[in-house]
């Protein structure tokens, strides 16, 4: 018996990691120090494609490629295939798609072994029915926690869209959400299917840039035998969509060809199979997202004009976080709260130091961004308030080059503050010393604060024999921030 996410899997025999290109990344099946009995050679296997590995595959029979590119749990019981080297394999699969930022990275395929006919008798088909029911679940539960009381903002605008959404959820048209990476589409898209009242299991999502162009045509309109060699007689998305909703993530990569199918189902609602000759009909509602701007994408190629102003009649467009100052308070107190919760910790709030830094910071990653480096800092931190140097290394830069516009930057050696100034504007002295060209490389102000932190780390350094942990509490930075200073600084230590 193995516990994996919480639930009891019985009977299982193996796990294989593959990574969204089908890599196999990881196979306990050719893992020495899972799989005594049986002897394979490792590099084989690992590393390789697994259509490589396992030519007999089909790709649109398989649950790893149908994890993949729908994003769903996938149950396949006696799925048969024979590797590179001619031997037959047969196997019970539940597939589970890995999600990492709202994006699918590759899938993690579990296994009971049922080759022979003495496998077959040994693994229980009520157990391995037990264990989906169990998957299925918990995938169900998941889906409760979409709605629009999970979309959290202080912002007129935003309640605005929700109410917009709101709307658009209970009509025909279709929708089109855009708006910068982690601002909320998927969640504003959830939220509008839990709200339209449709049966989940008529609801289809699909992410487009996570299917290759030769594949997404037959994965969407579906296929017949023979259409082309291995070929199946195979419903599409669209089909399995029909009387509900279909959820198409990045829409902006699916290429032309399959823009112009999609606008004909938008228009009309019908559609031809891959290799047929016959119309088919359904009746579909379609929520779309993209992550740039729509006239971006026409004029980049990405996105047909057509099918824009078919979709324009239900946008909703998501602002970046930035653009929302009221949110960022609001969310940063809201993710402290809950980080205290998941790590056992009491923090307070964070500085005003930090606060500011917040307001301007760029956050291009917008609130996903923003939550994960809250969890990053609450998680690491001894302090009961969040400061500056509570941020992870690869936001020092930034922090500095917002310190390099003021006039002033201290530093801290040895517990005492070493505060330099530049008493005039470079301008002012040019004007009334007439100093010639060499003004800017005199009084490079990001060069000299440079080195001025550079002779302040390597002081401390020497003063700390090299002790890297206490340089760090002396400065008042984390080691790893102090770490990735002395490289990028070029200090060498030993000097």
């Amino acid at each position: 018996m193995i516990n994996f996410a919480g639930l009891k899997l019985n009977n299982l025999d193996d796990i294989m990691l593959v990574n969204r290109k089908f890599q196999i990344v990881y196979y306990s099946r050719f893992d020495d120090s899972v799989n005594e009995t049986q002897k394979y050679n490792l590099d084989d296997y690992v590393g390789r494609n697994l259509f490589e590995v396992y030519p007999s595959l089909q790709k649109e029979n398989s649950s790893i490629v149908t994890a993949i590119v729908t994003g769903e749990v996938v149950v396949k019981r006696f799925q048969k295939f024979i590797d590179f080297s001619g031997k037959l394999f047969c196997t019970h699969n539940i597939t589970i798609p890995l999600i990492r930022k709202g994006q699918i990275v590759g899938a993690l395929e579990l296994s009971n072994d049922v080759t022979t006919v003495q496998n077959i008798e040994d693994c229980s088909l009520e157990n391995f029915d037990a264990t989906v029911k169990n998957i299925m679940k918990k995938v169900d539960r998941q889906e409760d926690y979409f709605s629009f009381d999970n979309i959290l903002t202080q912002n007129s605008y935003m309640k605005k869209c929700i109410e917009r959404a709101k709307i658009l959820a209970r009509l025909s048209n279709p929708v089109l959400i855009y708006g910068e990476t982690g601002t909320g589409k998927e969640l504003f898209a959830q939220a509008m299917i839990s709200y339209s009242g449709i049966d989940r299991k008529k609801v289809v999502v699909q992410n487009c840039a996570a299917v290759p162009d030769n594949l997404i045509e037959s994965i969407l309109f579906g296929t017949v035998k023979g259409a082309y060699t291995g070929a199946e007689t195979r419903k599409g998305l669209f089909e399995e969509a029909d009387g509900g909703i279909f959820f198409l993530d990045e829409l902006n990569s699916l290429p032309f060809p399959i823009q112009g199918k999609l606008l004909r189902v938008l228009q009309d609602g019908t559609f031809r199979p891959v290799g047929s000759n016959k119309e088919k009909k359904v009746d579909v509602k379609i929520i779309a997202a993209m992550n740039v701007d729509p006239k971006v994408a026409i004029e980049n190629k990405e996105l047909r004009k057509d099918l824009f102003y078919r979709l324009n009649s239900g946008i909703i467009y998501l602002m970046p976080l930035r653009e929302r100052k009221d949110d960022i308070e609001y969310f940063t107190e809201y993710y402290i709260k809950d980080c205290n919760k998941t790590y056992g910790r009491n923090i307070k709030g964070i500085t005003q130091g930090l606060k500011e830094f917040f307001k301007e910071y760029l956050w291009d990653g917008n609130v996903r961004e923003l939550k994960h480096l809250i969890e990053s800092m609450v998680s690491v931190t001894e302090s009961d308030v969040l400061d500056i140097h509570h941020l992870p290394a690869y936001l020092y830069d930034t922090v500095c080059t917002q310190k390099e516009n003021t006039t002033e930057l201290k530093g801290i050696h040895n517990e005492k503050v070493i505060t330099f100034t530049i008493e005039e504007s470079i301008g002012d002295r040019n004007s009334k010393n007439g100093w010639g060209k060499d003004i800017k490389k005199n009084f490079d102000l990001k060069g000299r604060l440079k080195e001025a932190e550079k002779n302040i780390i390597k002081d401390v350094l020497k003063e700390t024999n090299g002790n890297k942990t206490k340089a760090s509490e002396i400065l008042g930075i984390p080691r790893q921030t102090l770490n990735y200073r002395i490289k990028k600084l070029n200090i060498d230590i030993k000097s």
